[in-house]
């Protein structure tokens, strides 16, 4: 009755359906080991941050570079502000009470005693960088030689939240904070690192930092949970197909042994 699994077509969906189906599997454990992954990954970053904020600032250095273990941890540097070259970056939100709200960042240099210039957030204004009123209320960094320490963050990429990559911004704007974008707006060089500060000055509000690239639950970390359903489900309708073809060639087969023929056999 069941001689049409050694037919060549049957060897053919047998094949098929032995490779597919572990196949399948493999790449949706695959998957969700990678969701996993990011999920351990974040929880370890949110650690790490928690005990950053407790822990004592250390020389900004002695963390350089930038990597998932030393971002947002408290970092350290002594110099004094670079006045003629503070920079807005605009089209930033902060959460607060009422959700999320627009504003920019004030982003000052700080001229290092080593030499190299640290870009420092010194905190978060409501409001558009382009309009007089808002600008206006952005307060002067300290003059003289300071100490500034705050959570130590990576260069941005154009793929961070909230940067404008494609240029066009007035002069004293910056789209992206990063060593790259500073370097034909300063005549100095820049650390490959920013610093978020902690305590800012009045009305300005402190910038949370943000989570090392690739430790957060990203939409990356959400695609690889789907795809890990889509390979389950396609291991799934392979084994759906194959019994549903099983099923009619072994009912053709019992019909054919009873001598049942079908319209299409008879009119034959």
């Amino acid at each position: 009755m069941y001689r049409f699994l050694l037919t060549p077509r049957w060897w053919g969906i047998n094949v098929f359906a032995i490779l597919a189906i572990p196949f399948c599997v493999f790449m949706g454990s695959w998957q969700l080991s990678r969701f996993e992954d990011r999920v351990d990954s974040h929880q370890q970053q949110e650690d790490r941050s928690a005990r950053a904020k407790a822990a004592a600032a250390r020389p900004l250095d002695s963390l350089l570079p930038v990597d998932k273990i030393t971002s947002g941890r408290q970092a350290s540097a002594r110099g004094h502000y670079d006045t003629g070259h503070q920079l807005l970056v605009p089209g930033r939100t902060l959460d607060d009470k009422r959700g999320k709200s627009q504003g920019f960042y004030v982003l000052t240099l700080l001229r290092t005693d080593g030499g190299k210039a640290l870009p420092v957030v010194r905190g978060w204004l409501p409001g558009d960088a382009n309009k007089k009123a808002d600008v206006a209320k952005v307060p002067s960094p300290p003059k003289g030689e300071v100490t500034v320490s705050g959570a130590l963050q990576a260069s941005e990429n154009q793929g961070t939240d909230g940067v404008q990559a494609g240029g066009g911004l007035p002069k004293g704007q910056l789209g992206m904070i990063s060593a790259a974008s500073l370097v034909n707006i300063v005549p100095y060089e820049v650390y490959d690192a920013w610093i978020t500060l902690t305590d800012t000055q009045d009305p300005l509000r402190p910038v949370p930092p943000a989570a090392a690239e690739g430790s957060g639950l990203d939409l990356k970390a959400f695609q690889n949970l789907g795809y890990t359903g889509e390979w389950f489900v396609f291991a799934g309708f392979v084994v759906f197909m194959w019994f549903r073809l099983f099923r009619r060639e072994s009912e053709a087969a019992k019909d054919a042994a009873l001598g049942i023929l079908s319209e299409g056999v008879a009119a034959r």
